[in-house]
């Protein structure tokens, strides 16, 4: 029996694309939206910032209850399996102000064996998944839910302003922008070149726009 093209499994690719479309415009629909305060998040950010500057306890003083981290960039290099030690140490800080029910892994990536390091090192440490990826707010949402805080206490800590960044604005939570990510250039020279690349356009972006 003959199987006709209308009844092959063409669909998952296309969802995939239409995903990554709908991902890409949300962004620019986004950063156009919200061009001014992410204009001036960049010019109060210093450009050596980086995660290790953000003491936890600061943070709780200043109202902070829940973080969501990204992972490349900010905590490691992208492609890394773990954090860099140094960010480790900071993790066990923040879990020791935060509680570890209360800080969250953000990542476009949640998988791999950086899920399983997380799982043996920080047990209960939570990677959000299951939602539309940054910038859309979804990730965040669910955060607040599993953190049983209200979003505007939630420290959303990215270096990328249009997807990171702009999910906090839109969720009504709090962007902290990563202006000095940890970059591997001899592990993975194309991708980091590509991600540099990328984070000054999008500086470029909502500094053009009027």
């Amino acid at each position: 029996m003959s199987t006709s093209w209308s009844a092959r499994p063409r669909s998952v690719p296309s969802r995939k694309r239409s995903s990554v479309i709908g991902h890409i415009l949300e962004g620019i629909t986004g950063g156009w939206q919200y061009r001014g305060r992410l204009r001036d998040l960049v010019a109060q950010t210093p450009a050596s910032r980086m995660l290790l500057d953000q003491e936890p306890s600061v943070l709780s003083e200043q109202g902070v209850r829940a973080l969501a981290l990204d992972f490349d960039g900010v905590l490691a290099p992208h492609a890394a399996d773990q954090p860099l030690p140094e960010v480790t140490d900071w993790l066990r800080r923040a879990v020791a102000v935060f509680g570890v029910e209360r800080v969250c892994i953000l990542s476009n990536r949640p998988f791999g064996p950086r899920v399983d390091w997380f799982a043996t090192q920080f047990p209960g440490l939570r990677f959000v998944s299951g939602v539309r990826k940054k910038p859309y707010p979804d990730g965040l949402k669910k955060t607040g839910e599993l953190a049983s805080v209200p979003l505007s206490s939630i420290l959303m800590v990215d270096d990328r302003l249009l997807t990171g960044c702009l999910s906090a604005l839109l969720a009504g939570a709090r962007p902290l922008y990563i202006r000095n990510p940890y970059c591997s250039f001899s592990s993975h020279p194309a991708k980091e070149l590509f991600f540099m690349l990328l984070r000054r356009c999008e500086r470029l972006f909502v500094r053009l726009v009027p």
